[in-house]
């Protein structure tokens, strides 16, 4: 059977509205797996990287293969994407893009910075995306005309802040060392030029920088998992996501998301050297 690609003015309000639910469905089912383990004694960790440290756990893969089962029923036909269990194909042309726990270190070590990443792509655009933290019980989201927060303190709507220049400007990352020894240099030189840097949040910083809480987020080494929900929900909050050259992030790699254009274009500036 062929698939058919479709872009967002393909898809119809009801099309739209079953896409939404079935992401607030698959992010409920991964709270539900995940919350037994977060901070529970005797978590069981394993490494999937023979070279370093990759870790993986009994939490991760309980909530990717609760988000699987409810797409699966919810949307038979589109496929997935996950960080543990890989590709399922599908005929609709359109891709489920799943982090089940984005920042595991984090998690294993109990802070709640860590979320359920959750992403609808046609293959060469995010239109939807969605950042949970299920400890802290937010949840941000982003596309198909939404662009929401909502969490036990109140919600609202996303906009990224309108920083222009780096003087005046918060930057975050997940790990001081950013990559490799080149990237840690082109990270330094936006880091010299702000007014405060950050460290350690994971996706969380994405979800900030779409609510106007921070400017920069500038990471290396991502895969497509990581970045495709950040993409969706700073994108509907009037921010940029890029690679470091200003092309497509999409699948991954290293990763420029700004609050305004003009910051956007300053941090390249600065990563070029």
């Amino acid at each position: 059977m062929m698939t058919h690609t479709p872009t967002f003015d393909d898809l119809d309000a009801g099309t739209a509205r079953s896409l939404v639910a079935a992401a607030h469905a698959a992010a409920d089912a991964a709270r539900a797996a995940i919350l037994p383990h977060f901070r529970a004694t005797g978590l069981s960790v394993d490494n999937k990287d023979a070279g370093g440290f990759d870790p993986v756990t009994e939490a991760d893969r309980a909530a990717e293969t609760a988000m699987r089962a409810v797409l699966t029923e919810m949307r038979p036909d589109d496929a997935i994407l996950g960080e543990e269990a890989g590709t399922t194909p599908g005929t609709s042309g359109l891709t489920w893009v799943l982090d089940p726990i984005d920042g595991t270190r984090g998690f294993m070590s109990g802070t709640p910075t860590w979320g359920v990443l959750v992403a609808v792509s046609t293959g060469d655009r995010v239109i939807y995306g969605l950042i949970d933290q299920p400890y802290i019980g937010e949840r941000f989201e982003g596309g198909l005309g939404r662009a929401t927060y909502a969490g036990p303190h109140g919600g609202g709507t996303l906009r990224a802040r309108g920083t222009a220049s780096l003087a005046d400007a918060t930057l975050m990352t997940t790990f001081p060392e950013v990559g490799t020894r080149g990237d840690a240099e082109a990270f330094g030189r936006v880091a010299r030029q702000v007014r405060l840097t950050r460290y350690g949040c994971d996706c969380y910083a994405y979800a900030l920088l779409a609510a106007g809480h921070v400017d920069l987020v500038i990471e290396a080494g991502l895969h497509a998992y990581d970045i495709q929900a950040p993409i969706g929900v700073i994108e509907a909050a009037g921010g940029i996501v890029t690679d470091w050259e200003g092309g497509p992030v999409l699948h991954g790699g290293r990763a420029l998301a700004a609050a305004t254009p003009e910051l956007h274009a300053a941090a390249l500036a600065a990563l070029a050297g």
